[in-house]
């Protein structure tokens, strides 16, 4: 077993982008803009396919989509009315004009940000690692946060993602990674034929801003019961409500268990050709079906369709800081904050 393959190249005026290529031939780029992930290259039958959506250059990120494959943080998800507190200190982070919510983390949040680089190499496997020191008081959030993330790509398909944070003051910190799969490497086909498992019971509810309501309801008997294998389209080809109110899924699916021992969610190709394995240990994921409409970027010279890409965002569930049972995001001085997440190719 040979050392894994590792280049680096300028990708705009700031960023670099890191190419990483293990012993199968599987080729993941990133950059230290955002700590993203940008393509994710798999030998199919002899021809390269791209599964993941992303842009050729750091300019594009600038002016397209800002959050593809991006790390979010300091909170995935909204936090409603950008207002919360932690041991009786009310906080009021900066809203979007257009809904009055926090959506995250804010504007130039994690994802905007140049990230400093340290590449590991090991035998099996190279690992990125991105670090980034948060001031106290940006958009609104108390404490410093000093945070990394680290990529790490194998020789088992794995990428292997590994967050951890620590705080002088008393904060929220809920990250996520924002990747969108579509494993047919052609951004004109919706995801809809792609077969998706979800090992969960229970979806928290969305009112129209897609905010949470705080109920959980189960999925039986509902277009969002992926616990057994089942197509996209079973979504998009029904008038169920909470459908219709956002034009797919952008929901938090509420996982059965956590841990690496099995897929907490499988990707499969319309082909069957190939499948993406998630596994976690963040009690929920949030799944959205990029229902851009007709406003889709262009990626990769390609005018990206209506759910052209499916995110499976791992975290605590959006409403932590507003209902029981979602969850608990408050980060401690004394506490490190730990999490892994791994999407396996198959």
């Amino acid at each position: 077993m040979k050392v894994l393959d590792i280049t680096k190249q300028k990708f705009g005026e700031n960023a670099i982008l890191y190419s990483l290529t293990n012993d199968n031939g599987l080729t993941m780029n990133v950059t230290n803009l955002g700590a993203r992930i940008v393509d994710l290259i798999v030998p199919i039958n002899g021809k390269e396919r791209n599964i993941v959506l992303g842009f050729g250059t750091e300019e594009d990120y600038l002016t397209k989509d800002m959050y593809f494959g991006a790390t979010i943080g300091r909170v995935a998800g909204r936090i409603k009315h950008g207002s919360f507190s932690i041991d009786d200190q009310y906080y009021q982070l900066p809203v979007s004009p257009e809904n009055g919510h926090t959506l995250h983390g804010g504007l130039n949040s994690f994802e905007a940000k140049i990230w400093e680089v340290e590449v590991e190499e090991k035998n099996d496997q190279i690992a990125v690692h991105f670090s980034y020191v948060s001031p106290s008081g940006e958009n609104g959030f108390p404490g410093e946060l000093k945070a990394r993330v680290t990529y790490s790509f194998t020789n088992n398909n794995e990428w292997i993602i590994d967050y951890q944070a620590e705080t002088d003051q008393p904060t929220l910190f809920n990250p996520t990674n924002h990747v969108y799969f579509n494993l047919t490497g052609d951004m004109t086909q919706a995801v809809g034929e792609h077969r998706l498992f979800v090992a969960s019971d229970q979806f928290a509810v969305v009112d129209s801003d897609t905010t949470v309501t705080g109920e959980l309801r189960s999925v039986a008997e509902t277009p969002f019961d992926f616990r057994e294998p089942k197509s996209v389209n079973q979504v998009f080809e029904t008038n169920y409500e909470q459908n219709t109110l956002v034009n797919g899924l952008d929901h938090p699916f509420m996982l059965n268990q956590t841990g690496f021992e099995r897929p907490q969610a499988i990707i499969t190709s319309p082909k069957q050709d190939l499948s993406v394995e998630m596994y976690t240990d963040r009690p929920a994921v949030v799944i959205f079906t990029a229902q851009f409409g007709q406003g889709g970027p262009d990626v990769r010279g390609q005018k990206l369709v209506n759910h052209g890409g499916i995110t499976l965002e791992t975290q605590i569930a959006p409403g932590a800081v507003e209902f029981e049972g979602f969850g608990d995001i408050i980060l401690y001085p004394e506490t490190t904050y730990q999490s892994r997440t791994i999407f396996k190719i198959k």
